[in-house]
């Protein structure tokens, strides 16, 4: 398959619990609660699909009709404003599972920012299975509950950091996130533009360059080239983020 997609992709279904024995993301997923020999029910609700850089996937407004797990590339999540602007509210990466609305509708609007695939899951039948797989549910329940923490964190991103704290704590983030179960690396892709950082940061594009240009020359920070990022001092990063540095 092209690496580049021009428009969304349901690749053809494969046998049994394929899709999901074979899925790298799995491990750091709410899929994991489900064991290897009950996979092929779990594979039967769903449908693979890939999609393009700038494909929105999930619609704000929308009827809240399926569930999404993000398997590879990166999603910026947004909501959109009376006037038309759009205010990022975070960005998900393998293993997020996205679509648990309290409503009818999506409450956010999902648009890959690489070439993403992700999980399809329709939400009627997927409830029928959490009802025989009440670890998977309480892994929802564990998702939810973590969407507050990362909620209030980011009430306290905006509303208290410095510029430079708040780029620093962004980094940091990237960094845990890097890699699934916990196996962090210090160079990994940086998928999303400045204007995406700085929108989800609450600064100018402006801003965004010149901290990063000075986390650069303070030794803690890399970018090689464009779209790849490497933390090279991650203890003292964290210490900018915390605002003891």
């Amino acid at each position: 398959m092209s690496a580049v997609l021009t428009r969304p992709t349901l690749l053809e279904s494969q046998p049994a619990a394929d899709p999901c024995a074979h899925c790298d993301a799995r491990p750091s997923s709410v899929c994991n609660a489900i064991g290897e020999r009950d996979l092929s029910r779990l594979a039967a609700l769903t449908q693979v699909v890939e999609a393009a850089p700038g494909h929105t996937f999930i619609s704000e407004g929308e009827p809240a009709s399926h569930f999404f797990n993000i398997t590879r590339g990166t999603a910026k999540l947004f909501k959109l404003l009376p006037d038309g602007r759009r205010q990022i509210t975070g960005f998900a990466t393998a293993g997020h599972f996205l679509g648990l609305a309290v409503s009818d509708t999506y409450a956010f609007s999902a648009e890959a920012l690489e070439p993403t695939r992700y999980c399809r899951f329709p939400r009627n039948k997927l409830r029928g299975l959490l009802r025989d797989f009440p670890a998977m549910e309480a892994r929802l329940l564990e998702v939810a509950s973590n969407e507050l923490v990362a909620a209030q964190e980011q009430m306290l991103l905006l509303g208290r950091k410095t510029a430079r704290e708040r780029l620093a704590s962004f980094l940091v983030t990237l960094y845990r996130h890097s890699a699934p179960c916990g196996r962090t690396r210090t160079r990994f892709p940086l998928p999303m533009t400045r204007g995406d950082i700085a929108d989800y940061l609450g600064l100018t594009i402006e801003t965004v360059s010149r901290t990063l240009t000075v986390l650069r020359k303070e030794g803690l920070i890399d970018i090689p080239g464009p779209g790849v990022l490497i933390i090279a001092n991650a203890a003292a990063l964290e210490r900018v983020a915390g605002g003891l540095n």
